[in-house]
């Protein structure tokens, strides 16, 4: 077993709906979470920002001994991920957000999906290229949502407020017909559920949080560094500490966590 960490990292809170993912699915791994709090949300951040942050982010993973890490916001795979597969070739395995679910996406072939996301994400136009190029009978529609992630970085969910701002994105005809919706930002499973209601349950959310933590499993697996034990311990650091994380990592790991405020900018 390789005792070595995995490193998670994510602009906020979004990341932890995978990393609890990943701990449900293989709880002896040795956890190690980075919340860029000080330059969130990176869906409004250029692509160069956000390959430094990304770079910058890695290394200081690496420096926790980090043995793999997974890039846990759609805005930084998006943007960073084959710039981070290059610069960190040989010295630490990437996996991004988007690829396992683009493969999902394809593999049910649906007629017609919706995808939500940050501006970076969706102007990116990495999973409506994607899913059309290897699943051609399927029609993308997409729509960058960008108050959704301060909101629930706010601490707004399951209230009027959130409620409106999803009804107003998600009321756009272009959504007319679909059978799924892609979260498209690791931040969206927290309002899942307010998102499903929208649709009165008939659409299909699909949350990357569990399919990407079985396609990391996988990959450890498959370079033989995964551990299989049941204890591994959990650590996070955030660039800017915030109330409403520790609330977020509280509710998800359902235990009192040692959040600490890691300024890797200012070395």
């Amino acid at each position: 077993m390789d005792k070595r960490p995995v490193g998670v990292f994510d602009s906020g809170v979004g990341g932890l709906t995978v990393a609890h993912a990943l701990k449900q699915l293989m709880p002896g791994e040795n956890l190690v979470y980075f919340g860029d709090t000080a330059h969130l949300p990176y869906g409004d951040k250029s692509e160069e920002a956000i390959r430094q942050y990304s770079e910058k982010i890695i290394e200081y993973l690496l420096s926790l001994d980090a043995k793999a890490i997974l890039v846990a916001c759609n805005s930084a795979s998006a943007s960073a991920y084959n710039y981070l597969v290059s610069e960190f070739d040989g010295k630490v395995i990437i996996m991004d957000v988007i690829t396992p679910v683009i493969e999902y996406v394809v593999n049910r072939q649906y007629k017609k999906i919706g995808v939500i996301g940050t501006k970076r994400t969706i102007s990116s136009g990495v999973y409506p290229g994607n899913i059309t190029e290897k699943s051609p009978g399927t029609t993308v529609v997409s729509l960058a949502t960008p108050m959704l992630v301060p909101m629930i970085e706010e601490g707004f969910i399951y209230d009027d407020i959130s409620n409106r701002i999803i009804s107003a994105y998600l009321s756009n005809e272009i959504f007319e017909g679909i059978e799924a919706l892609i979260l498209g930002c690791t931040h969206y499973p927290i309002i899942r559920n307010q998102i499903s209601r929208f649709f009165n349950f008939n659409v299909e959310i699909i949350d990357s949080s569990k399919i990407v933590a079985a396609a990391f499993r996988n990959l450890l697996e498959s370079h033989n560094i995964l551990n299989t034990g049941n204890n591994g311990t959990d650590r996070f650091f955030v660039s800017d500490y915030t109330d409403f994380f520790g609330k977020i990592a509280r509710m998800f790991f359902e235990k009192e966590i040692n959040l600490v405020k890691s300024d890797i900018w200012a070395t």
